[in-house]
């Protein structure tokens, strides 16, 4: 009888197969055999190894520091110094004429964000689809962030004085000149225009990154379909960069809550008043009035605020880019 060579050697084949492991695994596992579990060798301790010195560095120096922070919150300044007052610090900021401006300053900056995201999104598709000169404006875009916050506040200082250079423009086209820096409505736009200017070249390297990840076949599948440039944004550039641009928006609102203090503190003091006031300006007031518990509780505000407004971005980038 004649032995069909070919559907053998196919069954041998199977049955050495990389499935042959699972099928045992499956029939001991009918059997009622307990699976035996891979023992910890050095290659699967090596992954975890390699994370443990940013996690111990992490837990010491910002893990720990926040809890002593929150915890330090509950107890009372001066004479009440360590006593646990309960929720009296919260209460007092929250009667506090300069925690409720920086709360509100909060929804100011808020609406800035989506113009750095904006300004930096679209000059990194210019430079990303190679306009002319691109080499250069990516060098220059980059070159406001390294510099310190304290020079580019002294810098717009002169530049925003009442009478700087850019009233004195101004004034040349029979446009009266404004103190921008003086007066209470124009004061914290002022220095979250700077802070734009000076910031946005990080947001801008970040989405050329994430153009580097970008499929080029959709983009020439998309200008032979005869699309211009901006149906090519929306509907390619757009949802290709979704992650990107949630990273993107999350950060920024991070560094606007956060980085501000440089140049508050060298170009309106907080002032006039309180109009340019934030959380962290009045974190580092109440530290110089010798009230560092209630510097704690506007902390732990700061922190709140920080990641209730990250997660609800999240979740609306998130919905947005699905339907886009």
């Amino acid at each position: 009888m004649a032995i069909d060579t070919t559907s053998t050697r196919t069954l041998v084949l199977a049955n050495k197969g990389p499935g042959r492991g699972r099928r045992e695994r499956g029939a001991r596992r009918d059997l009622g055999q307990p699976l035996r579990k891979k023992p910890w060798t050095s290659e699967r301790l090596a992954p975890y190894l390699m994370v443990l010195p940013v996690i111990l560095i992490l837990a010491v120096f910002r893990l720990y520091p926040l809890l002593l922070g929150v915890n330090y919150s509950f107890t009372g300044d001066k004479e009440l110094n360590g006593q646990f007052v309960g929720l009296d610090n919260y209460l007092t900021l929250l009667g506090d004429a300069r925690f409720q401006a920086s709360a509100r300053n909060v929804l100011v900056v808020l609406l800035f964000v989506p113009i750095q995201v904006f300004v930096a999104g679209i000059l990194a598709t210019f430079v990303f689809l190679k306009i002319p000169g691109h080499r250069f404006y990516r060098s220059v875009y980059f070159l406001p962030v390294v510099l310190s916050p304290i020079i580019i506040g002294a810098i717009f200082n002169i530049l925003l004085a009442a009478n700087g250079p850019i009233n004195g423009a101004l004034n040349t086209i029979n446009i009266p000149g404004v103190d921008w820096l003086g007066l209470p409505a124009t004061a914290l736009p002022s220095v979250l225009v700077v802070h734009i200017w000076a910031t946005f070249g990080m947001a801008f390297t970040i989405f050329l990154a994430g153009f580097a990840t970008l499929d080029a076949e959709l983009l020439d599948a998309a200008k032979i379909d005869g699309a211009n440039l901006w149906q090519q944004i929306v509907h390619v550039i757009i949802p290709s960069l979704s992650q990107t641009i949630q990273f993107v928006f999350v950060t920024t609102t991070i560094g606007m809550l956060t980085g501000l203090f440089g140049l508050l503190y060298t170009m309106t003091a907080g002032g006039p008043g309180a109009a340019s006031y934030l959380p962290e300006f009045l974190i580092w007031k109440l530290n110089g009035e010798a009230r560092p518990a209630l510097a704690s509780a506007a902390s732990v505000f700061l922190l709140l605020i920080v990641l209730v407004i990250g997660l609800i971005q999240i979740r609306v980038l998130r919905r947005a880019t699905k339907e886009a």
